[in-house]
């Protein structure tokens, strides 16, 4: 039986969904999971790069005292494959001790311009995956070869629950705070229903960053200003008449998980769009806005008009093409066939 370590950031559920798909295959697989940013995220690492004015610094000090650690468990693993998900706690040394043994994936899960400490780590692996065509471009321009792997849906996770009541009419699960755009768009569809139940799930005015404005913080009853795990989510899009999808800033041509997770449970999605995006739903399986204007139309259509029909077309297509299932099958292909 074939090995894989899989090795990646503790968050949402990748992991484990990439663990899935090999299974699926006949694979033998072992995990590793590290904190991010900092790893352990506990005791003097914690406080260390809390209080550090450079915190890049840190990172690269706490990179370096991680790679005897994975090192030892992949000389005790002994994998055929190791599939790293943005790699961004491995150095390059790590990853060539790796390639003189085993074949080495990595697949970036964010932006190459955000996790801009694995840019390079292409030249140190067998196959390098990308989600966003943007990121693919920007390698080829450099003459590297790249593979376009966008994100999925983990159906272990995501899925409909039947005969669920939809007693919320417009629902947003993400993080807030960060993003410009979605505090403006978000803002805009409370303002804009007033009488309906809007409920939008994530980090909004975290009381970190700035108490009196987490103390203060208005529409309490709309944003919700905490962050809920992946079932609790799927409990809620499961609830939820029009599900809203608002992609960050760097996002220009691909999709986020959440395109194909909120598909995943039969729920009405609505969507800013994209050239990738565009390419996967063609029917209005989904609604597709370029500006607020437009999102705001597609919510009145929504909440006036019965969308499951829709709901259930983009459903079928994520179910048939977009599982993490799918995903692992072409990492396989590839990484065999080199």
């Amino acid at each position: 039986m074939p090995k894989v370590l899989i090795i990646g950031p503790r968050y949402f559920n990748f992991i484990s969904a990439c663990r899935s798909g090999f299974m699926k295959q006949g694979w033998n697989v072992i995990t590793e999971e590290y904190d991010n940013p900092i790893h352990p995220f506990r005791g003097l690492w914690k406080w260390r790069h809390k209080i550090a004015r450079n915190k890049e610094t840190i990172r690269q000090q706490n990179r370096i005292s991680y790679q005897p650690y994975i090192i030892n468990r992949f000389n005790e693993v002994s994998p055929d494959y190791v599939f790293a998900l943005n790699a961004d706690m491995l150095l390059a040394d790590t990853l060539d001790y790796f390639r003189k043994s085993s074949k080495v994936g990595i697949w970036m899960f964010d932006s190459v311009m955000t996790v801009k400490v694995s840019q390079m780590h292409i030249d140190h692996c067998d196959a390098f995956f990308c989600y966003d065509l943007e990121d693919v471009r920007w390698y080829q321009s450099k003459g590297k070869k790249v593979y376009f792997l966008p994100q999925a849906c983990d159906f272990n996770v995501y899925h409909p629950i039947p005969e669920r009541e939809k007693d919320i009419d417009i629902l947003f699960v993400g993080n807030i705070y960060t993003s410009e755009k979605r505090k403006t768009l978000l803002n805009l569809v409370a303002d804009s229903f007033p009488d309906k139940k809007v409920l939008f799930i994530g980090s909004y005015k975290p009381f970190v960053k700035n108490p009196i404005a987490c103390i203060f913080r208005n529409k309490r009853k709309i944003f919700t200003n905490k962050n809920i795990d992946s079932a609790l989510a799927n409990e809620y899009y499961n609830r939820t008449k029009a599900a809203l999808n608002i992609h960050s800033e760097q996002q220009k041509d691909g999709a986020n998980p959440r395109l194909f997770e909120i598909a995943g449970t039969n729920t009405y999605q609505i969507c800013d769009t994209n050239p990738y995006i565009e390419t996967l739903f063609r029917n209005g399986e989904i609604g597709l806005y370029h500006n607020g204007g437009e999102l705001i139309s597609l919510i009145k259509t929504a909440l006036n008009n019965d969308m499951s029909e829709k709901a259930e077309e983009a459903y079928q297509i994520v179910k048939k093409e977009h599982s993490f299932d799918n995903r692992i099958e072409v990492v396989i292909k590839i990484l065999s066939a080199l």
